[in-house]
């Protein structure tokens, strides 16, 4: 599993968006390091502190470092010359709190440094669909025999926000199938539906029909557990 590093001026912002991403994925979480503040309750980032949070956490699968302002992005290329470790560490480029959000989530199913940084450089796409700016659409790679497709009408208060979009990215473990999403109710997808930017990015709400398609040797177990997920509101109607 990856590793991720924030560094922030902001001790407490920094706290406040591994809290927030944690959220996301229950009892394993890929490991999390922060380097925050410069030092006695000083606003600011070091260079030290930085190297120090990437030697906790590098693993042979590497790590991925997020930073929140310029000055912090110099803190962490300088970290690059002081650390210890082996392994492969990545700069991302990726939006602050989006960016760790997407890659907690997308880290703790195992998925390597190259899926996770891609997920995470992409974090402002379900943003800019939400507010009806264009996100072009990837090509979704299918492979394998057999096809699923299910429509299922979206039960929940706030539709696909982060929550159910993660938990649908969870659901997807293990299955040897490729699936996407699509809201035929605003027109927007498909996604790929291991991707929480992607799903996110529909802005489907509540009352939207969204249709899962899937492709694979497990396609129908897989197409069934995600419109299982939203046949029950993703846990989120009352009394569930």
């Amino acid at each position: 599993m990856i590793g991720i590093v924030v560094v922030s001026h902001s001790p407490r912002l920094a706290q406040a968006t591994v809290e927030l991403a944690l959220e996301m994925v229950g009892d394993n979480p890929p490991p999390i390091a922060i380097a925050a503040g410069a030092g006695d309750g000083i606003i600011g980032t070091d260079a030290t502190k930085v190297a120090a949070a990437i030697d906790e956490i590098s693993s042979p699968d590497g790590v991925l470092v997020f930073m929140d302002l310029g000055s912090a992005v110099l803190s962490a290329t300088m970290a690059l010359e002081f650390t210890s470790t082996h392994g492969e560490v990545r700069l991302s480029d990726a939006p602050f709190v989006e960016g760790i959000i997407a890659a907690v989530v997308l880290a703790a199913v195992g998925a390597s440094l190259d899926e996770v940084e891609r997920e995470a450089h992409g974090a402002m796409d379900a943003k800019r669909g939400q507010l009806d700016h264009s996100v072009p659409g990837g090509p979704v790679v299918v492979s394998g025999a057999g096809e699923a497709t299910a429509d299922e009408r979206l039960v929940n208060p706030d539709g696909l926000h982060s929550r159910p979009a993660a938990a649908i990215v969870k659901a997807l473990v293990g299955f040897d199938a490729k699936l996407t999403i699509s809201d035929l109710t605003n027109g927007k997808g498909p996604v790929n539906a291991a991707s929480l930017i992607g799903i996110m990015s529909l802005g489907a709400k509540e009352g939207d029909v969204i249709r899962i398609s899937g492709s694979g040797a497990e396609a129908h177990a897989a197409v069934e557990a995600l419109r299982t997920l939203a046949a029950d509101g993703f846990g989120e109607l009352p009394g569930s």
